[in-house]
């Protein structure tokens, strides 16, 4: 089995909640004992969903994997931001939304579909001067980002209740889901935040097809067993 890896394997996992992409990576490198072991895009710990493993020579189709296009499913909630545009901080500015209709939610949904420019988050592992931007941002320092064109192919407003929308999003590479959350929150002069995030497909990948990691676990076990 550890030799197949090494020639190169394509895994599919469910990442799990409060895990980071490199967790995942870790765990799988420790599994099929080789030290060539990649992800093919970072989802956030407070993310779920599809995440690719690349292995041994397979490596060299991360570049590939990570430019196709993604698709993600959540919910944003209304009346209060956040300094991350998630939960990874705490909520502020809190304002009344209970009168946003579904259909003010998806007027506001349309300015941000298509090709648009996007600043990306100050909590983010973008590199500035050689040192990720989250570093200054739980400092309190704010680093000044120039927008960068993406593509949302689809902003679906789905239902909202309880002033929490459900969404679907397909877009480019690239693209800040926490980043849409907080700016139709904007939109819609309430504010918002993004309260979940599932990635459900990577290019022609599926996460309906993807492993959990103690399904992934069992199996090489098994596999190392037998």
């Amino acid at each position: 089995m550890p030799a197949d890896f090494a020639e190169g394997e394509t895994i599919l996992i469910d990442k799990p909640l409060d895990w980071t992409s490199f967790d995942v990576v870790r765990k799988i490198r420790s599994l099929v004992r080789i030290p060539k072991v990649g992800h093919a895009g970072t989802l956030d710990p407070l993310a779920t969903g599809l995440l690719i493993v690349c292995t041994g020579k397979f490596t060299k189709r991360i570049n590939t994997y990570m430019g196709m296009e993604k698709e993600y499913t959540g919910s944003i909630a209304l009346g209060a931001t956040t300094p991350s545009f998630d939960l990874e901080t705490e909520p502020g500015n809190f304002a009344d939304a209970a009168h946003i209709t579904l259909e003010q939610a998806r007027q506001a949904a349309q300015q941000f579909t298509g090709d648009i420019m996007q600043t990306p988050p100050q909590f983010s592992a973008i590199k500035k001067d050689g040192k990720r931007l989250y570093l200054s941002a739980r400092k309190g320092v704010e680093v000044k980002l120039d927008p960068r064109p993406v593509k949302v192919s689809a902003f679906e407003i789905i239902q909202i209740e309880d002033a929490k929308i459900q969404f679907r999003i397909v877009c480019s590479t690239g693209t800040y889901i926490r980043t849409l959350a907080n700016d139709l929150g904007a939109a819609l002069g309430v504010g918002g935040y993004l309260a979940g995030l599932r990635r459900t497909r990577i290019g022609e990948f599926s996460v309906e097809d993807a492993d959990t990691m103690t399904a992934f676990e069992q199996r090489i076990r098994s596999n190392n067993e037998g």
